[in-house]
């Protein structure tokens, strides 16, 4: 076989082309940094080829050394396809590239391979492209006709349309070993592939196989690298690594007459990214006489409301809930092998998790009634002017269904005598929502003055046609939460290896809130009950038709993994609340090591950065540095 090296391929690609190209390999610029693509090797048991598989990116300042983004965690991943059997067939790639395209920003090519890496029979001929202007928003993934019937094993770009070319320049090999040329005006249409070429060139690794702390073992000749802005990189880097608190301002002085008014004295914490947040000071103003004008300096330690993990050990799906001034946790009782419905009641979030706090049996194992098994994923939500518990629950033979429950006017959540009986939640054609199937994982989103339904629906579990769970979404009515007012409509299904790693076919446990103007839904993907299980995020505007899938926005990256937070593996299947401070908080589980398989639960804040954007994965000790909780400033009181 012919050796095939990327850096020579350019000066052999001379001999063919019609007229000059632009260099893909400029000398480094000083002003600019460097973007590199690349796929990880596989690690079964830690990160495996779902994840490994992937698009990656790291940054150079010098031209030589590499820092990987998002923690070296893959960016964009292929997409699966789906089989005439409605089954998921899971997609990787190899051999990505990224280049400068004709009209500003970036292209990123990839040979997209099954998820064990062989050759993709489906994509014969075609390779992927992602296009960004930032490195931050990527658009829809494309496969691009490379106008041959050859299958690609790996692509190099040459050159880009100029006052010398009118085309997009490609150099790549067969998976028999054929090199060959292929000319692009437009990537909507089939490129012109010529062909095959005899190059004898200095060979390189065919795929650049990045170890998790490899970066400094890339070639600096390698085209998976373009010289970018310092400030695309900079603003890049920000974006795919971790917030962190840079700084705490209290008012110089403060014009105070009680401690009340000196409690209103709050902190405002300024991240890494220019954005802030408000948090309450606890201030030491014992030396303050407020009945004698003078100026006193007083210190005061900066509070933030921080959440152990684990907070409870073997409960899964956990939801925060606020009614009539009290809280109430509710979760899949793992311990309980799934069996009943428990409440837990406090006057703060807190409480829900201290020493010797209350289990409440509100819903128990019902023979009678077909409430036998599955009591999963129960969330407490107001539909109208009434309070619901949606879950999904079995009987005798296993199969879970969308189910509500609804307390009773002014009666206790805490009391079994306040629910009226589960009612199975139907089509509007009488059938229920998972018939045919599974269904479970139900929420309720009020968003535009409509109210919709979003819930999991799984057909063929364990069985050749197993379709995988997906998310369906509906209108209702919220003076009859029982029966939909729409057709159900998917939302969306495990295509992204990060869903689907290793057979795992899941996108469940949806949760929205609403902010800016826009709906911000997460749901899951991956392992439920392993370390890859992980967040996924599509976002509408508020007064959009959730039911048009224009509407929606998904991104391609998971929004907390993982690869997140130190020492919190699998997060997945949240919900959010807001706390006494106005903080709106996330609460999800997640596992202690990668071999756990123990669900707990965990709580943090959601932040929103400077672009308005929520971040998922902002940990107590990045929410506010303790090096910054000590603040100081000068009360001054004045004479009557």
């Amino acid at each position: 076989m012919r050796s095939f090296g990327f850096a020579g391929a350019v000066l052999c690609a001379a001999a063919f082309f019609t007229s000059a190209a632009v260099s893909a390999f400029p000398e480094y610029d000083p002003g600019s940094e460097q973007i590199l693509v690349y796929t990880r090797k596989a690690e079964p048991n830690s990160y495996p080829d779902g994840l490994a598989r992937s698009v990656h990116f790291a940054r150079s300042t010098d031209g030589k050394n590499f820092t990987a983004m998002n923690g070296n965690y893959g960016i964009l991943f292929a997409k699966a396809t789906i089989s005439p059997e409605n089954t998921i067939r899971p997609k990787c790639v190899k051999n990505p590239i990224i280049f400068p395209m004709k009209d500003g920003g970036y292209g990123i090519m990839a040979i997209r391979t099954n998820e064990d890496g062989t050759p993709d029979e489906e994509s014969k001929g075609k390779v992927l492209l992602w296009t960004t202007k930032d490195l931050i928003h990527f658009s829809e993934q494309v496969l691009v006709d490379m106008g041959t019937t050859e299958q690609i094993g790996c692509i190099d770009y040459i050159g880009r349309p100029s006052q010398y070319q009118s085309y997009y320049a490609f150099m790549w090999r067969s998976e028999s070993g054929e090199d060959y040329q292929t000319n692009i005006t437009d990537f909507g249409t089939p490129g012109k592939t010529t062909g095959p070429y005899d190059f004898i060139v200095d060979s390189v690794p065919h795929e650049w196989i990045v170890e998790p702390n490899g970066a400094k073992l890339i070639d600096i000749n390698s085209p998976r690298k373009v010289s970018v802005p310092r400030s695309l990189a900079d603003r890049a880097a920000l974006h795919w690594g971790h917030l962190v608190s840079v700084a705490a301002r209290v008012p110089e002085n403060v014009l105070a007459a009680s401690a009340d008014d000196l409690a209103k004295v709050k902190a405002e914490i300024v991240y890494s990214d220019g954005s802030t947040s408000v948090k309450p000071v606890k201030w030491d103003a014992s030396n303050v006489q407020f009945d004698k004008p003078g100026k006193y300096e007083i210190t005061g330690i900066v509070q933030n409301e921080s959440y152990g993990f684990p907070l409870a050990r073997a409960w899964g799906d956990p939801v925060v809930f606020k009614w009539d001034g009290k809280f109430y946790f509710i979760a899949t009782t793992d311990a309980r092998n799934n069996i009943g419905l428990y409440v837990r009641e406090a006057d703060d979030p807190h409480g829900l998790f201290a020493d010797g706090v209350k289990e409440h049996l509100i819903l128990d194992r019902d023979e009678a009634r077909q409430l036998i098994q599955t009591f999963w994923a129960p969330e407490f939500h107001v539909i109208g002017d009434d309070l619901y518990i949606l879950f999904a629950v079995g009987g005798r033979a296993w199969g879970p269904q969308c189910h509500y429950m609804k307390l009773k006017k002014g009666a206790s959540i805490i009391e079994p005598a306040s629910w009226e009986d589960p009612v199975k939640i139907l089509k509007k054609d009488g059938k229920g929502v998972g018939d045919g199937g599974i269904s479970l994982d139900m929420t309720y989103i009020k968003a535009g003055g409509k109210s919709y339904y979003v819930w999991s629906y799984r057909v063929g579990i364990g069985s050749p046609r197993d379709t995988g769970s997906m998310l369906y979404i509906a209108t209702v009515d919220e003076k009859n939460p029982g029966v939909l007012t729409s057709e159900p409509v998917l939302l969306t299904r495990p295509v992204y290896g990060w869903e689907n790693v290793r057979g795992t076919i899941n996108n469940e446990g949806p949760y929205a809130f609403k902010a800016n103007g826009k709906v911000y839904l997460t749901y899951s993907g991956g392992d439920a009950g392993g370390y890859t299980y992980a967040l996924g995020l599509l976002t509408a505007d508020e007064n959009a038709d959730l039911l048009d899938l224009a509407s929606w926005t998904t991104s391609p990256t998971p929004v907390l993994s993982f690869n997140s937070i130190p020492d919190k593996f699998g997060p997945g299947h949240n919900a959010f609340f807001v706390d006494d401070f106005g903080n709106l908080m996330i609460s999800y589980h997640g596992e202690t090591s990668l071999r756990a398989r123990e669900r707990c639960v965990a709580i943090h804040r959601v932040h929103f950065n400077i672009d308005g954007e929520p971040v998922f994965d902002m940990s107590a000790e990045r929410d506010l540095d303790p090096a910054l909780a000590n603040v100081k400033t000068t009360v001054v009181v004045s004479g009557k």
